[in-house]
C-alpha cells in the first residue's frame, strides 16, 4: 500500500499526542512498518526553534497576528519539503500533530485574520499538498483547556481568552464539513473510547485504500 499522510487535529487538550502513538501502533499491527511521526509547529531544527518562539510567553513584545502567521507556514514548508515528502517518497507513512487546519483555526478564526487569507498563504506556500487524512478531535474549549492545565504550566496559545477558542472549534467545524477526507471523533469521551474510535477509522481507512 502506498504510503500516506495522516494528520491528527484539535484544541488543546484534546489528546493528540496519544492518539499519535495509538495510530502509529495500529499501522505496526497492519504491518506498515515504516511510521514518521512530527508535530507542529516544529518537525525539523528550524521549525523547532520557531514553535519556542511562538508558543513561549514573551512580556517584552508581542507576537502580531500577521507575524504569527507567517512564522507558522514557514515552518510549515521546512516540515513538508524536508519531512514529509522525502518521508512520502521513500514510502514511509507520515503522522502529524497539528498541520494546516490549526493554522485556519488558530489564526485564521481564533487571531481573525480570515479563512481566505490564510487559505492565499497557503496556497503560494505549498500549493495543492494537503494530508490523505485527517483525523478531527472534537471537544469543548472548556474541557479541553482544564486537562491542558493538568499537564503543567501553560503555553502562550493556552492561555488565550475562551473566546479564541471558541472561533478556533468553529473553523474546524467548516473545514470539516467541506473535506472529505477527514472523519470528527468526540474527545470528550473517555480515553479509551477515543482511542478505540481512532483505531476503527484507521483499519476503515487502510481497507478502502
Amino acid at each position: 500500500m502506498q504510503a500516506k499522510f495522516i494528520v491528527v487535529e484539535g484544541l488543546e487538550g484534546a489528546g493528540k499526542s496519544s492518539v499519535i502513538e495509538v495510530i502509529k501502533n495500529q499501522l505496526l499491527l497492519l504491518k506498515v512498518d515504516q511510521v514518521v511521526t512530527t508535530r507542529e509547529p516544529g518537525g525539523t531544527p528550524l521549525s523547532e526553534k520557531i514553535r519556542s518562539l511562538v508558543k513561549t510567553v514573551n512580556d517584552n513584545e508581542e507576537i502580531m497576528p500577521v507575524s504569527e502567521l507567517l512564522l507558522m507556514v514557514a515552518c510549515r514548508v521546512q516540515l513538508v519539503e524536508n519531512v514529509i515528502k522525502p518521508a512520502l517518497k521513500n514510502n514511509q507513512w507520515v503522522l502529524s500533530d497539528r498541520f494546516s487546519w490549526s493554522t485556519f483555526a488558530y489564526q485564521g478564526a481564533g487571531r481573525g485574520l480570515g479563512l481566505d487569507r490564510v487559505d492565499q498563504l497557503h496556497q503560494l506556500a505549498l500549493g495543492g499538498f494537503k494530508p490523505d487524512f485527517t483525523i478531527y478531535l472534537d471537544i469543548d474549549p472548556v474541557i479541553g483547556l482544564e486537562r491542558a492545565k493538568k499537564r503543567g504550566e501553560l503555553d502562550r496559545f493556552e492561555l488565550q481568552q475562551i473566546e479564541f477558542f471558541n472561533k478556533a472549534r468553529e473553523a474546524y467545524l467548516t473545514l470539516l464539513e467541506a473535506e472529505n477526507s477527514a472523519v470528527k471523533i468526540d474527545a470528550s469521551q473517555p480515553m479509551d473510547v477515543v482511542h478505540q474510535q481512532v483505531k476503527d477509522q484507521i483499519i476503515n481507512y487502510c481497507r478502502l485504500k
